[in-house]
């Protein structure tokens, strides 16, 4: 069995991986949502199934918010009732693409009042940040156009950066902005923000609080993502990621799924790019599961992040130097693929159980009977969904 050395250990006791509120929630196509017995009907109920997934895995100690499906009376509460589960409030992501007035654009909108509405919303959520004690505002826009000569798409750059200038004025001294792209989606001939250079460009001219998120989802087939994660890092620029996997487009799948070697290539970088335990990056998901059930699969997926950054830290990294400098093309490559090939799950099991964890989180979830209880406790009200 592959063994791993204190180092590692020490680096992996260190990892943390924020879980979204949505991800508990109902979800599924764009054509149909499905319901599950036992979904969360409000913001408590989700953070108390977040809290599930810290409880049998140690590597989720936060919770991301979205505004407004996650809007309740009293934000105090909610944090209190967070802390109470062992877990703390992180991310607040805004909403600016499900209300009527933001068909043709929110914060890129050529109408002021439209585009004052989506600002003041932002403000509000950054009021909420205060009483959550969040550190970060992530913004995604659902903003661009369909067809060529729609919209003036320079006016709406300056529009853009107008608004996140207004947003970011409001900031605490603790807090940030991220902003994250989307290749397309709703909108296909143009996106306002449809890759990390316009992100970049976006945020470099607001100043150091303005970062951005990289959505592991978010690229053009063969994107070399890696390369991304390098650049922004080297850049000091990577607030933090949204981990998902897809197959086809933007399909918010368990990270790793797909191509866990893709996974593993991004985590190789965060390790040698300084992003691992650097409290200026931070790790979330961004998954909605949408046939299989929520908490088990947001601990699968906190898990495959786990281990695949176990696999990156045992790169034999002088090794590799050396190689790389030789010029040893078949070399170099060959010490990469023999840390990705290493079965790890023997040792990360030992090590959990050494600190009071269950050796395998998934079967031990199985076997508590939690998702019987809360579909016999969650019983009425309005489950919650998109939109909720």
């Amino acid at each position: 069995m592959t063994t791993l050395s204190a180092a590692i250990l020490s680096q992996l006791e260190g990892q943390s991986i924020e879980l979204p509120s949505w991800a508990f929630g109902n979800s599924g196509t764009r054509f149909r949502v499905f319901a599950t017995a036992g979904t969360p009907r409000d913001a408590f109920e989700k953070i108390a199934d977040a809290a599930e997934v810290h409880r049998y895995t140690a590597l989720a100690p936060s919770v991301a918010l979205h505004i407004p499906w996650d809007k309740v009376n009293d934000y105090a509460a909610l944090r209190r009732h967070a802390e109470d589960h062992g877990v703390q409030l992180g991310t607040v992501n805004s909403n600016t693409f499900q209300d009527e007035d933001y068909k043709f654009g929110a914060l890129t909108h050529h109408d002021e009042s439209i585009r004052r509405k989506a600002i003041d919303h932002h403000l509000e959520c950054i009021d909420i940040m205060h009483e959550t004690g969040s550190r970060d505002l992530k913004i995604w826009l659902a903003e661009g156009s369909n067809y060529p000569g729609q919209n003036d798409m320079r006016g709406r750059q300056d529009r853009l950066q107008d608004s996140l200038q207004q947003i970011y004025a409001r900031l605490g001294d603790a807090q940030r902005l991220v902003l994250e792209y989307k290749f397309f989606e709703p909108s296909f001939y143009h996106t306002d923000v449809p890759d990390w250079g316009t992100s970049y460009a976006q945020v470099a001219a607001l100043g150091d609080k303005a970062m951005v998120c990289l959505d592991t989802g978010h690229h053009a087939p063969g994107t070399n993502i890696e390369f991304i994660v390098m650049q922004l890092l080297r850049l000091g620029k990577l607030g933090s990621f949204d981990f998902n996997s897809r197959f086809y487009a933007d399909d918010d799948l368990i990270v790793g799924s797909a191509d866990p070697f893709q996974l593993f290539r991004i985590l190789t970088e965060v390790v040698r790019g300084g992003g691992l335990n650097n409290p200026d990056v931070a790790f979330m998901l961004d998954q909605c599961h949408n046939i299989e059930d929520k908490i088990p699969g947001q601990i699968r997926s906190v898990l495959n992040v786990q281990e695949m950054t176990a696999r990156a830290l045992l790169i034999d990294r002088d090794a590799l130097d050396a190689a790389q400098r030789a010029n040893d093309v078949l070399g170099a490559n060959g010490i990469l693929m023999d840390a990705f090939y290493t079965d790890v799950r023997p040792a990360l099991a030992e090590w959990r159980e050494s600190r009071g964890l269950p050796a395998d989180p998934m079967a031990a979830f199985a076997a508590s009977g939690h998702l019987q209880r809360i579909a016999d406790e969650r019983v009425g009200g309005t489950q919650a969904g998109w939109g909720a």
